[in-house]
């Protein structure tokens, strides 16, 4: 008797294309992901079961294309398959959908709204969506959608807390790379913003400048102390 099983008829993740091959729109789109991928790789350094994804496409169906957002955020999954990286995100070899995804929308509207919306939601049951649009001005450029019985409903609030990601998104202005405007950041409970690693290096800089000055002012203060000592007749080299 035969022991069938279909996922191993399934195609692999290394069998699947890795790429929609279509530009992105605006430097955005990849910016604004790498921010909150090079800040969670920080404050999550001591952990190894998670993913986040830029541009990595989502296989949910082996007989449809991928979907492919601008980030993906997975929990409990394994940071690593077999010591490598991944080509794709497949959902019969994870067993369970991204946590989050994040659409960082272009001033075409394309399909953050629509069809990407409707299929986070229907097909892959992505419990929070995220999109930044940057070109909107009467409304808020940041939405976060939870999933509740099979629709998105907006959050309110900035940032927005995630308690099954343990951090909360919102958007501030910053300077990443150089560049000073709105960005999006991850956030503690206590709504204080995860630094980046481009400010945690200046913040290390600024602690070894001000370190050193101290270590000055005392070594001066130890050689104004020997000199007054030695104006009073002390050899302050040789006391004990």
């Amino acid at each position: 008797m035969l022991n069938y099983n279909p996922l191993h008829c399934l195609p692999s993740s290394e069998e699947l294309p890795d790429s929609e091959d279509i530009p992105v729109d605006n430097e955005l789109q990849d910016l604004i992901p790498s921010l909150l991928k090079a800040s969670l790789a920080l404050v999550w350094s001591d952990r190894w079961d998670w993913l986040f994804g830029i541009n990595l496409g989502i296989y949910y169906d082996p007989k449809k294309p991928a979907i492919v957002p601008d980030g993906l955020l997975s929990v409990d999954v394994n940071r690593f398959i077999d010591g490598d990286l991944r080509f794709s995100y497949v959902l019969w070899e994870e067993k369970k959908p991204p946590i989050l995804v994040l659409e960082v929308a272009s001033q075409k509207h394309l399909e953050e709204y629509t069809t990407k919306q409707e299929s986070y939601a229907k097909e892959l049951g992505v419990l929070y969506y995220v999109i930044y649009n940057p070109f909107r001005r009467k409304k808020s450029p940041l939405e976060v959608y939870r999933l509740e019985n099979g629709e998105y409903i907006l959050m309110s609030g900035n940032p927005v807390w995630l308690p099954e990601v343990g951090l909360g998104i919102g958007r501030e202005r910053g300077i990443y790379q150089g560049i000073a405007r709105e960005w999006l950041y991850w956030y503690d409970e206590q709504e204080q913003r995860i630094l980046t690693p481009e400010e945690r290096m200046i913040e290390a800089e600024q602690r070894a400048i001000l370190e050193a000055q101290q270590r000055l002012e005392a070594e001066q203060e130890v050689q104004t102390l020997r000199e007054r000592l030695k104006a009073l007749g002390f050899e302050p080299e040789t006391t004990v």
